[in-house]
C-alpha cells in the first residue's frame, strides 16, 4: 500500500479520496512556522485526513510538551491569519534541545500523541536540529522504553519519525532556494522606508546611510539598494577594496554635481573590509561628513524589517510550500532523506535537507577564512543571481567612458505597468556604459511614427526606480497607416508583441527595421505568452491583496458578510486567481476555466455552510472579462439574494489602482534584470550583425522576447511565440498558474482532487550552475 500510495494520490476523484484517505492517509502532523505556511500545512493536512498539531514556542513546546503547547488544531484555527506578520504558533530559541535529555522529552511528548511527521520551519540550525532529531529517533525511542515510559507497541507503531522543512529567514542566506519565506516582505518594509526618506533627504539635501539586515548574507543590502536606486551599497560577501572611502565620495560628489539633491548608501550589518574591520553605518557616516562635509544621518532599521504584514509572493510561496511539503510527507518511506522545499525560478523543488544545510555551513566557513570569492560561488544559483546583481550595479552607478557607434532606443507600449520606469532606467544606464548613444521614445509607438525621439542621458533617468506608471508616456493603439496594423481585439499586452511582429515582417521592405529588436513583458495583466512573470503584476498583486485585507477588516464588526472583489487583468485570470490565494478567497471566477448557474449556486451553497460555523467572513473574487453574463452585479446580486438570512453582500471593483502606485520590490528587481539582460543581448547580437559599417539583423533570432521560463530568463524568437497565443483573447494556450487553483479551492475548504504529478521531486544540490547561452536562449 505504501508503494502505491503516491500513484492513487495522483488519479483519486474528489469522492474517491474521501473513501480512501482513512485507510491510506492516516497520519499525524506538527508544525513550527508562520503563518501562512502554518494554515497551507494545516489545511492540506485536514484535507488528507490527518491530525494536525500545533506545536507552540517551537522546540521549546515540543520538549516541554503537554496541553498547552502541543495543541491539534482544526480548520478554523487557521482561519484570518493569511495578513498576520510574525507566527502566532510563536517561536523561541531552546537550549534544552541541543541536549541529549531534552530531544529524548521531545520524543516522549511526541509519541505520546502518534506524532511521527514534522514540519519545520526555520535557518539551518532549526532543521539542523530536525534533521539530529530524526537520526536519533530509534534510539531514543530504546530508550523511552527502557525507562518504562513507552511499550514496544509503540516503539513498533512509531518507528521512523519524517521530516520535511522549509526556510523561514528574511536574510536569503539558505543554499537550495531562491527565496526564502519572509524575505520578500522584509524587503517591501526596507523599500517603504527608503521611499519615505528620500523625501526628507531630497528636501535638506541630505545623505542617508540605512543599515539593513544581513550578518552574513548581503541580500537585503544588495537587493535594496537596485530597488531604491542607491548610490553606494556594502555587503558582507563582497568587501570594498582599499581606498573604497575616496572611491565612494567621489561617487557620491559625482551625484550631486549633476543636480541630485540627496544620496543613499544601505550597508548591511556584516559589512566588513579586506582586513576584516567592521564598517557600519556610523562608520560611513563620520567618513562622509569629514571628507565632504554633507549633512547625513543614519538610520538603523532593526527589527522593523522582521514586522508588518506579509506581501502578496510570501504569501503565495508560504501557501506553496506548505502544500508541498504535506505532498512530501505523504510520499515519504523509511528510506526516504530528510528534504527542505525550495524554490528554484517558479518553480517548487525538494532537496536533501543536509546537502543544503551543509552547503550554507560550508559558506559561513568560507566567509570566516576571508574567502569571499568562494563562498559567492557556494551559495550555487544564488551566485548567479548575486553576481548579475552585482555587474547592474556597477553598470548603474558608474558610467564608463566606452564608445560605440550603435544607436539604441527604448519605448513603453500598452497599458502603463509599475516597474516600467525601473526598466528603461536599467537599460538607459547599462546602454550607456556599453558606450551606445540612448534615445528615448515619447508615447509608444504613436511617437515612434511622429518622430517623439531624443536622446537620453545618465541623468536623465535618476531617480525612476521607485516612480508607478509610465514617465515615457504609452499608448495601446497600433497605427493602421503607419506601417503598424491594428489588430482587432487586441488588448494592451500584447500590443509590443504584436508590434514586434509587424517590424519583423517589415523588414522584407525596409531596411532600416533590420536591426536586433527585444521585448521584456510588462503588463499587470500577466498574460505575454513566452512569458510566466511580467513586470507589473506582483505590484497589482499586493494592491489587490492589501485592498482585500481593508476590505475584510471592515467587516470585522458585521458578522456574516461575503464580498465580490472584481479584478483588472482582461481574459487573463492571473490577477483573479493568484490575488485570491494570496487573499484567502473562497472563489474565483475566470475565463480559463468556464463556470455556469450550478457552479455559482455550489458556492453559495458551501458560504452558506460556512457561515453557520465559525467562519464569519466570506471573500470572492471575479475578473473582469470572466464571463459576459455572469458579470459583477449579477453575481452579487445572486449572492445576495440565495444567502438572504444568513449572510450579506457588498461588491468592490478595484479599477485602475492595480496599475498605480509605486512598484513593488519585486517588479522594481525584475525590471532592472531583465532590462539589463536584454540590453546586453542587444549589445551581442549588433556586434555580431555589423558589417559594411552598419548593422544588418535579418534573421528570426534577431528579434525576441526576453522571459521567464520555469526556472531561467530565455530569449524566444517572436514569430516561434505564435503557436502559443491566443489572439482572440489575448492570453497564452497554457499558464502555468492554472495548476495554482486546485491548491485555493482546498485551503477554502472546497472538496476538489489535486493533482500532484507537477510536484517537486527530490533533486540534489549543484555546485555553481552556469547554464549555456545560446543565439536564442539565454538563461540566468
Amino acid at each position: 500500500i505504501v508503494g502505491t500510495e503516491h500513484h492513487l494520490y495522483k488519479v483519486l476523484s474528489s469522492i474517491q479520496m474521501l473513501l480512501f484517505k482513512n485507510a491510506l492517509f492516516k497520519r499525524v502532523f506538527s508544525w513550527l512556522g508562520m503563518n501562512a505556511a502554518v494554515r497551507a500545512v494545516v489545511r492540506m493536512g485536514i484535507y488528507v485526513g490527518a491530525k494536525v498539531y500545533f506545536i507552540r514556542e517551537g522546540y521549546q513546546g515540543m520538549v516541554d510538551g503537554g496541553e498547552e503547547n502541543i495543541k491539534e488544531a482544526s480548520w478554523e484555527s487557521v482561519s484570518s491569519m493569511l495578513q498576520m506578520g510574525g507566527t502566532v504558533i510563536g517561536s523561541a530559541r531552546c537550549k534544552e534541545f541541543r541536549s541529549h535529555e531534552g530531544r529524548l522529552k521531545a520524543a516522549h511528548n511526541l509519541v505520546q500523541r502518534g506524532i511521527t511527521n514534522l514540519c519545520v520551519i526555520g535557518g539551518d540550525g532549526s532543521l539542523t536540529g530536525a534533521n539530529l532529531f530524526r537520526e536519533e529517533w530509534s534510539g531514543l525511542l530504546e530508550e523511552l522504553v527502557q525507562q518504562g515510559l513507552i511499550d514496544e507497541d509503540a516503539v513498533q507503531k512509531y518507528s521512523a519519525l519524517h521530516i520535511v522543512g522549509m526556510v523561514g529567514s528574511i536574510d536569503n542566506d539558505f543554499c537550495g532556494t531562491d527565496m526564502t519565506i519572509g524575505t520578500d516582505s522584509a524587503l517591501h518594509r526596507i523599500i517603504e522606508v527608503v521611499d519615505a526618506i528620500m523625501t526628507t533627504a531630497q528636501s535638506h539635501q541630505r545623505t542617508f546611510v540605512l543599515e539593513v539586515m544581513g550578518r552574513h548574507c548581503g541580500y537585503l543590502a544588495l537587493v535594496s539598494a537596485l530597488a531604491c536606486g542607491a548610490d553606494w551599497v556594502l555587503i558582507p560577501e563582497m568587501p570594498p577594496e582599499d581606498g573604497w572611502e575616496e572611491k565612494m565620495c567621489q561617487k557620491l560628489s559625482a551625484t550631486r554635481s549633476r543636480g541630485s539633491r540627496l544620496n543613499i548608501i544601505i550597508v548591511a550589518e556584516g559589512a566588513i573590509d579586506r582586513h576584516g574591520k567592521a564598517i557600519t553605518g556610523s562608520v560611513v557616516k563620520d567618513l562622509v561628513v569629514r571628507c565632504l562635509g554633507f549633512d547625513t544621518r543614519v538610520t538603523i532599521l532593526g527589527h522593523v524589517q522582521r514586522g508588518g504584514t506579509p506581501s502578496a509572493f510570501d504569501r503565495i510561496l508560504a501557501s506553496r510550500m506548505g502544500v508541498e511539503a504535506v505532498i512530501a510527507l505523504l510520499e515519504t518511506t523509511a528510506n526516504t532523506p530528510a528534504c527542505v522545499v525550495s524554490l528554484c525560478g517558479n518553480q517548487a523543488v525538494r532537496l536533501p535537507l543536509m546537502e543544503c544545510v551543509q552547503m550554507t555551513q560550508e559558506v559561513q566557513k568560507a566567509m570566516d577564512e576571508k574567502k569571499f570569492e568562494e563562498a559567492v560561488k557556494l551559495r550555487g544559483r544564488y551566485s548567479d543571481i548575486t553576481n548579475h546583481c552585482i555587474l547592474v550595479m556597477v553598470c548603474l552607478l558608474f558610467p564608463f567612458s566606452l564608445q560605440s557607434n550603435f544607436n539604441i532606443a527604448v519605448l513603453n507600449v500598452g497599458a502603463p505597468a509599475a516597474g516600467m520606469n525601473a526598466a528603461v532606467r536599467s537599460a538607459v544606464r547599462v546602454g550607456i556604459s556599453e558606450g551606445h548613444k540612448m534615445f528615448a521614445v515619447n508615447d509608444g509607438f504613436e511617437g515612434f511614427y511622429k518622430g517623439q525621439i531624443k536622446e537620453i542621458k545618465w541623468a536623465d533617468v535618476g531617480g525612476w526606480t521607485g516612480q508607478g506608471g509610465s514617465l515615457l508616456g504609452t499608448k495601446r493603439l497600433l497605427y493602421q497607416h503607419h506601417l503598424i496594423t491594428k489588430t482587432p481585439g487586441s488588448g494592451s499586452a500584447l500590443q509590443a508583441y504584436l508590434g514586434l511582429m509587424e517590424l519583423l515582417e517589415a523588414r522584407g521592405k525596409y531596411d532600416e527595421f533590420c536591426v536586433p529588436m527585444v521585448m521584456v513583458p510588462a503588463t499587470v495583466s500577466n498574460n505575454v505568452p513566452g512569458s510566466d512573470l511580467s513586470i507589473g503584476a506582483d505590484t497589482a498583486l499586493n494592491a489587490i491583496t492589501d485592498t482585500c485585507d481593508r476590505i475584510k477588516q471592515s467587516a470585522s464588526g458585521t458578522k456574516r458578510r461575503v464580498f465580490i472583489i472584481e479584478t483588472m487583468g482582461g481574459y487573463c485570470g492571473y490577477l483573479a486567481s493568484v490575488g485570491g490565494l494570496a487573499a484567502g478567497a473562497d472563489a474565483a471566477y475566470i475565463y480559463e476555466e468556464p463556470f455556469d448557474i450550478r457552479d455559482l449556486q455550489s458556492n453559495v451553497e458551501h458560504l452558506t455552510e460556512k457561515m453557520k460555523g465559525a467562519i464569519q467572513r466570506g471573500l470572492v473574487l471575479r475578473n473582469e472579462n470572466s464571463n459576459e453574463n455572469y458579470t459583477t452585479d449579477f453575481i452579487y446580486q445572486l449572492y445576495s439574494e440565495e444567502g438572504r438570512g444568513v449572510f450579506d453582500c457588498r461588491k468592490n471593483v478595484l479599477g485602475h489602482m492595480q496599475q498605480g502606485g509605486a512598484p513593488s520590490p519585486f517588479d522594481r528587481n525584475f525590471g532592472t534584470k531583465i532590462s539589463a539582460k536584454a540590453m546586453l543581448w542587444l549589445t551581442k547580437k549588433m556586434n555580431e550583425t555589423f558589417r559594411q559599417g552598419r548593422v544588418f539583423a535579418n534573421t528570426e533570432d534577431t528579434c525576441c522576447l526576453l522571459g521567464m521560463r520555469r526556472r531561467a530568463l530565455v530569449f524566444q524568437p517572436v514569430v516561434q511565440l505564435k503557436d502559443e497565443t491566443d489572439f482572440v483573447h489575448r492570453i497564452p494556450k497554457e499558464q502555468w498558474w492554472l495548476k495554482l487553483r486546485p491548491l485555493m479551492k482546498i485551503l477554502a475548504k472546497y472538496k476538489t482532487s489535486y493533482d500532484v504529478s507537477d510536484s517537486g521531486q527530490l533533486e540534489h544540490v549543484v555546485r555553481n550552475i552556469r547554464p549555456k547561452e545560446s543565439d536564442a536562449s539565454g538563461a540566468m
